[in-house]
């Protein structure tokens, strides 16, 4: 097993993941602010590789790929500084992007760049699941890599197991349709939809994101499922503090706590 089904498999709950885009707020910060992470008490990280499309984010990491694209940022860049994650860094780390720069590098030779440098899983999120299931699984299993794939409130319960069948690690559960960075309303819609995902009995753990934003909507997420992604909130605390990397144990201990 890789890092992350290793997690998995423990069957810890109220896992916190943090999403942040290589390359931002400076060029070089991607393996300072993983290691100040892990050292703050995240269980798992998510490092986006920038696009200059991402059509599922909102203004916030937007923002963020496209000043780190400005700052330099690329796939070739990123494969470099993550050279030294293992070094440093000994939590799972999944990378978390776009098809286009991923197709336009070579599936393949991604794959094999991910895994040489310990990455443990990828999220695509406008990687069609038959492409995955039919072009590209056999590098992500030659790999060892994850693939994991996103479930909103819209999924059938035909393509929900489809998705468990495929999977070998976690499921991530979006909160809603919309982009990132919407706040989690905690109703009883969002409650009545966590609950049918809880009630389906998948063989693959969930984990919800896009609207973590605070300790309630933390919470929320644990109470049905095994944790949640923050990733809006902490792309935003880096880009509004000088000295990001001293206040990241005090930005995670406000879920943790």
């Amino acid at each position: 097993m890789n890092r992350l089904q290793r997690l998995f498999a423990s069957g810890k709950k109220g896992l916190l993941s943090i999403y942040y885009t290589a390359g931002y707020p400076t060029l070089n910060s991607t393996i300072d602010i993983a290691e100040a992470l892990e050292k703050a008490g995240a269980d798992f990280l998510e490092i986006g590789f920038p696009y200059s499309d991402p059509m599922a984010d909102g203004p916030t990491i937007q923002q963020s790929s496209q000043t780190a694209l400005d700052n330099g940022m690329n796939l070739n860049v990123l494969f470099d500084q993550l050279g030294a994650l293992r070094k440093r860094v000994s939590i799972p780390v999944i990378l978390m992007g776009y098809a286009n720069p991923m197709i336009q590098y070579g599936v393949e030779r991604f794959c094999k760049k991910a895994a040489e440098v310990g990455v443990d899983g990828i999220i695509v999120p406008d990687l069609p699941m038959h492409e995955y299931e039919q072009l590209y699984s056999k590098y992500f299993n030659e790999n060892n890599l994850s693939n994991i794939i996103l479930v909103t409130p819209q999924t059938s319960a035909d393509r929900i197991h489809k998705i468990d069948e495929l999977s070998d690690c976690f499921i991530y559960l979006l909160s809603s349709s919309s982009i990132t960075g919407k706040s989690l309303d905690v109703n009883d819609i969002v409650d009545t939809y966590f609950r049918r995902i809880e009630d389906m009995h998948l063989k693959n753990p969930t984990i919800v994101g896009f609207g973590i934003a605070n300790k309630t909507s933390y919470q929320k997420a644990c109470a049905h499922h095994h944790g949640a992604i923050v990733g809006s909130a902490f792309v935003k605390y880096l880009g509004a503090t000088e000295n990001y990397l001293d206040g990241i144990s005090d930005f995670i201990r406000q879920f943790k706590e």
